[in-house]
C-alpha cells in the first residue's frame, strides 16, 4: 500500500516526458506510487518509461494495445493503484517538489475532505506563466464544486481524490476527448467536501493541444456532455442538479454548431456528418427544465424542436450575421 498512487497516461510524449518523470522523483513525500500506462505510442515513450521503472521500484509500466485516450488509460492504470490517494499527471506536465505531500496534508489534518485541488499555473513555450484564477475558499461542499465545475468558473479539474472515489467512479470514456472531465464533475458531486492546498501542477500549453485541433474529435464535447446527463441519471440525483446541467447542454449544441460553421469546409465529409449527428442528437435530447426563458428567446438559442431543418436554418442565419460583424 502507498499513500498516493499516481497515474501517467503517455501518448507519444517523449519530448516532455523524462521533465514530468523526474518530478516525480523528487517528490518530498516518498510513500508514491507512480502508474505510467502508455496508450500505443509510436515513439520512444514506452522505453524512457521502462528505464525509469528499473532504476525506481515506485514506477510500474503498463501498455495499451492500442490507442483509446486518456480516460482508457487511466483506468487501466487504476487496475494497479494501491495508493489511500489516487492523482494524474498528464505526460508534459509536472509537479512541484512538495505537490503531493501537501495534498495529503489536507487530506488527512480534514477527514470530511474527499478531493483536494492543487494550484495550477499553465506555462507557454516562450515562458510565460499564469496562474489558474480559483475562487478563494477553504472548503466547499461537493454540490458546489460540481456546479462551478460545469463552466470551470472558479474552479478547476486538477486534483486528488480518495481511491474508493475513483474506483467506485471510474474514468468515463464515452468519448476521446472531454469525456474525462466527466470523471472530476461526478467525484466532486458525491464528495462530502472540496478543499484546495498549495501544491502546485505545472501545464504545458501548447501552440495547438488535442482540444483545439480541427477533426472530428472537436465534437466529443457533445457526446462527453450526453453522457453526463447518463450518469447523472443513473446515479438518481435530485432534480436540481439535473436542471443544472440542462443550461448546459443546450449551450454546447449552439457552441457545437458554431465550431462546425467555422470549421466545416476543413472537415471531410465524414467528419462533417459526424459533427452534425453529435448536434442533432444534443438538441434532441435537451430538456429545458432549469434553462433561462431568456436563454431560450434569444435568436441563434431558440429550439425551434418541431424542425431539425429550420433549427439549421436558424443557426446558419445566425452565425452567418455573426461571421459578418466579425463576432466570430
Amino acid at each position: 500500500m502507498s499513500k498516493v498512487s499516481v497515474l501517467v497516461a503517455v501518448y507519444n510524449a517523449e519530448k516532455y516526458l523524462r521533465e514530468c518523470l523526474d518530478s516525480l522523483c523528487r517528490q518530498t513525500l516518498q510513500d508514491i506510487q507512480i502508474v505510467c500506462v502508455d496508450d500505443a505510442s509510436n515513439d520512444h515513450s514506452l522505453e524512457i518509461l521502462k528505464e525509469y521503472a528499473q532504476r525506481d521500484s515506485r514506477f510500474l509500466v503498463r501498455q495499451m494495445p492500442k490507442n483509446s485516450g486518456h480516460a482508457a488509460a487511466r483506468n487501466e492504470g487504476m487496475k494497479y493503484a494501491d495508493g489511500d490517494y489516487v492523482c494524474f499527471l498528464d505526460s508534459d506536465d509536472y509537479l512541484s517538489d512538495d505537490a503531493l505531500q501537501l495534498m495529503v496534508s489536507e487530506f488527512e489534518s480534514h477527514p470530511l475532505t474527499d478531493c483536494v485541488l492543487l494550484r495550477l499555473i499553465l506555462f507557454y513555450q516562450n515562458g510565460r506563466q499564469e496562474e489558474f484564477s480559483m475562487d478563494d475558499f477553504s472548503a466547499i461542499s461537493g454540490e458546489t464544486a460540481f456546479r462551478k465545475s460545469l463552466n470551470w468558473s472558479g474552479i478547476h479539474g486538477i486534483y486528488g481524490v480518495r481511491n474508493s472515489i475513483q474506483k467506485k467512479y471510474p474514468y468515463d470514456e464515452s468519448a476521446m476527448l472531454f469525456s474525462d472531465e466527466n470523471t472530476t464533475r461526478i467525484h466532486f458531486l458525491v464528495s462530502h467536501e472540496v478543499r484546495s492546498c498549495e501544491g502546485i501542477y505545472y501545464y504545458r500549453q501548447h501552440e495547438v493541444s488535442m482540444t483545439h485541433a480541427v477533426s472530428r474529435r472537436r465534437f466529443d464535447k457533445m457526446k462527453a456532455t450526453l453522457s453526463l446527463l447518463n450518469q447523472l441519471k443513473a446515479m438518481d440525483v435530485k432534480d436540481e442538479v439535473v436542471h443544472v446541467l440542462n443550461e448546459k447542454i443546450w449551450r454546447t449544441v449552439i457552441d457545437q454548431y458554431m465550431d462546425y460553421f467555422r470549421y466545416r469546409t476543413l472537415l471531410t465529409e465524414a467528419d462533417r456528418q459526424y459533427a452534425l449527428l453529435q448536434i442533432r442528437q444534443g438538441w434532441q435530447r435537451a430538456d429545458f427544465d432549469g434553462v433561462p426563458l431568456r436563454l431560450l428567446l434569444k435568436p441563434g438559442y431558440m429550439p425551434l424542436r418541431f424542425s431539425w431543418k429550420l433549427f439549421r436554418m436558424q443557426e446558419e442565419i445566425y452565425f452567418s450575421l455573426r461571421k459578418l460583424i466579425g463576432r466570430i
